[in-house]
Parts: structure tokens; C-alpha cells; sequence
């Protein structure tokens, strides 16, 4: 199974990230029973934990954690996606 984002990738605007995105439901689509966490609430509870602990997986790439990073665009696009239809 490939990742719908490599370690070295860079999603530089909305249109990337929409791209991303359907990379990523795609994967879901035809790969969603070999994901670890395949329920909403896994996959949440997973997503919470990778972002607290985002630093060093930043470090183990090589990467430093980006400080600027949009995180309520991100918020927000999570919380829509719970009415928008």
C-alpha cells in the first residue's frame, strides 16, 4: 500500500491539499480494510495523537515542524466536514 503523501512532499495551496484529499479517500476506497484505524473514531483518536507528537516524526525526516502552519484552516476543515454535504 502507498501513501497518498510521502515524507517529502509538499502540498504549497488549496488546490494541493483538495488533490491530497482525493488521493486520500481514494486510498480509503480501495484500501480502507488494511488501514490501522478505519472507523471515524480511530482514525480521529490516531489523527490527535500524531499531531501531538508531529515533532518528532518532523525529526525522524529530517524535517523541522512547520511553526507557521494554517491550523485553524485545518480545524475548520475538519469540523465542516462533519455538516457540508
Amino acid at each position: 500500500m502507498t501513501s497518498p503523501l510521502a515524507p517529502d512532499d509538499h502540498i504549497a495551496d488549496r488546490e494541493a491539499f483538495v488533490a491530497f484529499l482525493a488521493r486520500l479517500r481514494a486510498d480509503y476506497e480501495a484500501n480502507g480494510a488494511q488501514w490501522e484505524n478505519p472507523t471515524l473514531n480511530d482514525f480521529l483518536g490516531a489523527l490527535e495523537a500524531w499531531v501531538d507528537g508531529s515533532d518528532g516524526w518532523y525529526r525522524n525526516f529530517g524535517h523541522e515542524l512547520p511553526a507557521a502552519g494554517d491550523w485553524t484552516f485545518f480545524a475548520r476543515a475538519l469540523t465542516a466536514a462533519r455538516i457540508y454535504e
